[in-house]
């Protein structure tokens, strides 16, 4: 239908008063079965073609597809009858659409939304994954599009339930962020089968979610219904241009089939009705892009709403309608019902006795770091670019912001983008879009960085530190290192660079002299890097660094001095020596000592210094025979099905080569597992954890074998089948082994059904040790037996596993031989009662670590007579350790959005648990706040304004507590507290 005329669509609209969210509700039947018709399109942000492929419709030969187009036939169904409704869930392909519209058919929206006619629901950029999604992610990605429906919409703008049809399995945090964002509804699409079986059996398929164990009742509670067909529409009911169900023929015709097809919905709703506890129940009619023929889906919809309800004459109790998420949960709320509570998660996702959703945990670990460090790169821009005002957006270095890498960070968390889930193709357009933004905040962190240190210089980003490529440092004979520090307390951190002298001299900001070594590259480093890059040495040094700020270190070569492997106290162990020649292998620091087995080579244990705990560890890396279908059944392991072909798992190496390194600064063991398997274990002086750097691939396939790669730590710890994994980075969950907490679980995959996300941390503990273990990025992670942990790092697969996306889990590379990846793992051993007071402050530090910005020597000053400042912190003081500054954003010209979250949970900490008071007036040195008014979790409703739906629950009614009134001065946060603050500043100049 083409689009009319902006008087035919006022005409249309009627001059009546708009009404939406529950008041835009249609009128129900209180003594029928009422059918809610949900008509709606799942747009993946990128899954088999890209999100350009997907928005114009182009390279239709992989996936017929064009998301403008749906909205453009939608929109006019709308407009032309009143009854109708439509739901809307990616805003990045919305606010895409939106730029290409007239006024007059912006106007005609903005009117069907003020209506509740077209109704947001999720509201997100994207609809996020939530395994392999960051915390700090979710939030920024759901306000950047709710950001948008506010500033286009208003109030009516603003979702009122979340929407995750689609994502691999539901995480109790996600639900705790809906909750504090607002929404009063969760629908879910997607959980695993036998849960399912069981819910349906019990009429449990709605509940309320208790999402939370550290905040109080109901802040993290949310309404969660579990959808009856996944997001399609029942059988035989699909009325879309790409399906093959026959429409309803009514008229007078031998195709007559009004008759069949009304006796086959009554069934149909019946035989639902069964699993759901009132009189309502929804159908959602719609799938993956669909509706770009709207016009079909309607015109058969009116047909079946009106053939339905005309069978009311006749004494039939069932009225069906056109309906939201929205207004179905409302009438759930209106049922006053005492809904059962779930404290748990949905994880693992299973969709059969043999698939198990957990490989997408750890699929494509390069892009998972990579999005990871974006994350981390992102939340520097932001900040910089509040410190230093509008000079960070116009500058001598350009005119840029932080909404390129916003925007793409927002596509990246889609759940077939950080997932791993999507085609080569589409996967390295997700790293192209990062990388733009990359460009472009770093745009941002130059101004912001010669606006504030008051030197223009010629700022260098260099983004393959990891293997030691650096054209500055292998060059230069002098050159400055600015640390820039994005949390809010001082930070040491340690600095690798890679360089071609043997001797440096390091200059703190100060004019202290830094101990420093120079280390030589490894050959494992040479390997990686393929000729590219020509550093021999690594220069490593600790910095440091203020909160919120940066530290500027000088760095000279100096002629002369001891060559660089003389300086090393370097033992090289061939597994072949005699084991009388054996050398002792132990490396040591200040808090720390770490043994290795004299026979393998391999770790043997690891000592607390600090605590006189020893615990036994072995570690190892092993790999699974990915299956690719038996007798048993033919599912084969791919990009979301983990699936080995037995328990068994496969030492790469039963020894290694070694040898160590041990200077001042770090001591070293390098370990080579095999070719293309190695690790380097380290400690560096004053760090009381060890770090495990392993370097994986190309992991080879010429034996016909797809591998799914382990590192795996052995304890003699008494665990009662029990481990502990984050929730996106926050609350940790306890986890048993071969146990669900709401079935009794048929364990038919003892090895990917016990595989659980690990977004940040996983440990294992006894009574009184704990031992925890840190990742750089998300991964599956397990304990298959008492006393073991196990992460996988790595997985090459050689079929697909026929969950859509078509192709198998190769990954080439840039060179075409299958790809490289390069991790880190943080150690800690201490008591199990202490343990909280390091891996929640370390694994913030993993997540937001300091941003290294490299500068040859030699700027001139950024405004005349302005003095370069070497140090420099955006706080008058740090804060607490247990409070983080979330977000520090620009929201407005003179606006700033400001998050503060408390990081402990309630009880694990007896200091890091305690509420903190704080005073945000005079906590800033950079800007003065001049109002504050306090938000919800997403920014987009003063938290004042904030009337979530009361639920009644088997565990009683909870009731929000009447407003606090906000003092800036006395910000108090509880544990796992997050407040949201919009700010108006006035800028400080630093001269």
């Amino acid at each position: 239908m083409g689009l009319l005329c902006a008087a035919v669509l006022l005409l249309l609209l009627g001059d009546g008063e708009a009404a939406c969210g529950y008041q835009s509700c249609p009128v129900t039947k209180p003594d029928m079965l009422n059918v809610h018709l949900i008509p709606h399109t799942h747009d993946d942000v990128g899954w088999l073609k890209t999100v350009d492929q997907y928005f114009f419709g182009v390279r239709n030969d992989i996936q017929h597809a064009g998301v403008q187009y749906i909205l453009d036939s939608v929109i006019p169904e709308l407009l032309a009858d009143s009854r109708k409704r439509f739901i809307y869930v990616e805003v990045v392909f919305f606010a895409r659409w939106w730029e290409l519209q007239t006024e007059s058919m912006r106007q005609a929206v903005r009117q069907l939304v003020a209506e509740g006619r077209l109704e947001f629901v999720n509201g997100g950029w994207c609809m996020n994954d939530e395994a392999a999604a960051h915390y700090s992610s979710i939030i920024d990605q759901m306000s950047l599009g709710l950001h948008f429906l506010k500033e286009t919409f208003g109030e009516c703008g603003r979702p009122r339930v979340a929407w995750h049809i689609d994502p691999f399995g539901h995480s109790r945090e996600q639900a705790s962020l809906f909750a504090q964002m607002g929404y009063d509804g969760f629908f879910l699409g997607r959980i695993d089968y036998q849960d399912k079986a069981h819910r349906e059996a019990v009429r449990e398929m709605e509940q309320l979610w208790r999402a939370s164990g550290s905040l109080e009742p109901p802040v993290a509670d949310l309404f969660t219904g579990v959808l009856p067909n996944g997001y399609n529409p029942p059988m035989s009911l699909c009325w879309d241009q790409s399906c093959s169900d026959d429409p309803i023929v009514d008229d007078d015709s031998d195709e007559n089939n009004v008759k069949s097809l009304v006796t086959y919905f009554l069934g149909v709703a019946a035989g639902q009705s069964k699993h759901y506890r009132t009189n309502h129940i929804a159908m959602t009619m719609g799938s993956d892009f669909q509706y770009e023929n709207a016009n079909l889906w309607y015109k058969n919809m009116d047909k079946l709403i009106k053939h339905v309800n005309a069978q009311q004459l006749h004494g039939n109790k069932v009225h069906v309608f056109y309906s939201t998420p929205s207004c179905y949960l409302w009438e759930l709320n209106q049922a006053n019902l005492s809904w059962s509570v779930k404290y748990d998660d949905f994880f693992p996702y299973a969709d059969g006795a043999h698939h198990f959703w957990t490989g997408y945990f750890t699929s494509r670990p390069a892009l998972k770091r990579y999005e990871r460090l974006s994350n981390n790169f992102l939340q520097v821009c932001n900040q910089l670019e509040v410190l230093a005002g509008k000079q960070a957006n116009f500058g001598p270095y350009g005119n840029s912001s932080s909404y390129e890498l916003r925007k793409a960070m927002g596509v990246a968390q889609h759940h077939d983008a950080v997932s791993g889930t999507a085609k080569q193709h589409v996967t390295n357009d997700y790293a192209k879009q990062l990388s733009s933004g990359w460009d472009a905040c770093q745009v941002v962190v130059s101004n912001a960085l010669a606006s504030i240190g008051g030197s223009k210089e010629n700022f260098m980003f260099c983004t393959y530190l990891n293997i030691s490529i650096c054209p500055l440092t292998e060059a230069a004979h002098t050159f400055v290192v600015f640390v820039y520090n994005p949390l809010p307390r001082p930070v040491s951190q340690n600095i690798r660079l890679p360089v071609n002298g043997s001797h440096y001299s390091v200059t703190a900001p100060d004019g202290r002299e830094v101990p420093n070594e120079i280390i030589p590259v490894s050959s494992f480093t040479w390997n990686v890097r393929r000729g590219r890059g020509n550093a021999i040495n690594e220069l490593v040094f600790q910095a440091s660094a203020p909160p919120l700020g940066y530290s500027s270190y000088t760095i000279s070569r100096v002629p002369g001095g001891i060559p660089a492997h003389s300086k090393l106290l370097k033992n090289l162990y061939e597994q072949t020596l005699p084991k009388r020649q054996q050398p002792s292998w132990e490396i040591q620091n200040e808090h720390l000592r770490v043994l290795f087995d004299p026979k393998t080579g391999l770790l043997k244990e690891i000592q607390n210094l600090d605590k006189s705990i020893s615990l036994p560890v072995s570690q190892n890396f092993f790999w699974y025979n990915a299956s690719a279908g038996n007798d048993v059944n033919g599912q084969a392991s791919g990009a979301y099905i983990f699936r080995p072909n037995n328990s068994e798992a496969f030492p790469i190496g039963k020894g290694v080569h070694s040898y160590q390194v041990k200077t001042r600064v770090v001591q070293e063991v390098y370990q080579n597992f095999s070719s293309w398997c190695s690790q380097v274990v380290r400690l560096y002086a004053g760090q009381p954890y060890v770090e495990l750097e392993w370097t994986v691939g190309p992991i080879p396939i010429r034996d016909g074998l797809g591998k799914e790669i382990i590192t795996r730590f052995d304890t003699n710890l008494q665990t009662d089948g029990r481990f502990y994994t984050d929730a996106n980075g926050r609350e940790i969950l306890e986890r048993r082994r071969d146990y669900r907490a709401t079935w009794n679980l048929s364990q038919t995959e003892p090895v990917a059904g016990n595989y659980y996300p690990v977004n940040s941390r996983i440990y294992i503990k006894d009574q009184k040790v704990q031992l925890t273990v840190l990742t750089d990025r998300s991964q599956g992670g397990s304990s298959l037996a008492d006393g073991s942990l196990e992460l996988m790092v790595h997985r090459r697969l050689l079929y697909d596993d026929w969950r859509g996306v078509g192709e198998p889990l190769l990954e080439p590379g840039i060179y075409h031989d299958g790809i490289v990846v390069r991790g880190r793992h943080l150690l800690l051993l201490d008591t199990a009662e202490s343990s909280a007071e390091q891996h929640r402050l370390l694994a913030q530090q993993e997540f937001m670590a300091p941003q290294l910005v490299l500068v040859p020597s030699g700027g001139s000053p950024h405004e005349p007579g302005q003095h370069s400042l070497k140090q420099f912190s955006a706080l008058h003081r740090a804060l607490p350790s247990n409070i983080h500054l979330l977000t520090l954003a620009q929201w407005g010209p003179d606006s700033i959005l400001l998050r503060l979250e408390h990081q402990f949970e309630r009880g694990e900490s007896v200091n890091g648990s305690l509420p903190v008071t704080i005073n945000l007036m005079n906590l800033f040195s950079s800007f003065n706040i001049v109002t504050v008014q306090e938000m919800n979790l997403a920014a987009n409703q003063k938290r004042e304004d904030m009337r979530r739906l009361l639920w009644q629950s088997d565990a009683g009614m909870a009731s929000y507590r009447s407003g606090r009134k906000l003092d800036p001065t006395k910000i108090t946060l509880q544990p796992m507290e997050i407040r949201t603050f919009l700010a108006q500043i006035q800028q400080e100049r630093h001269l």
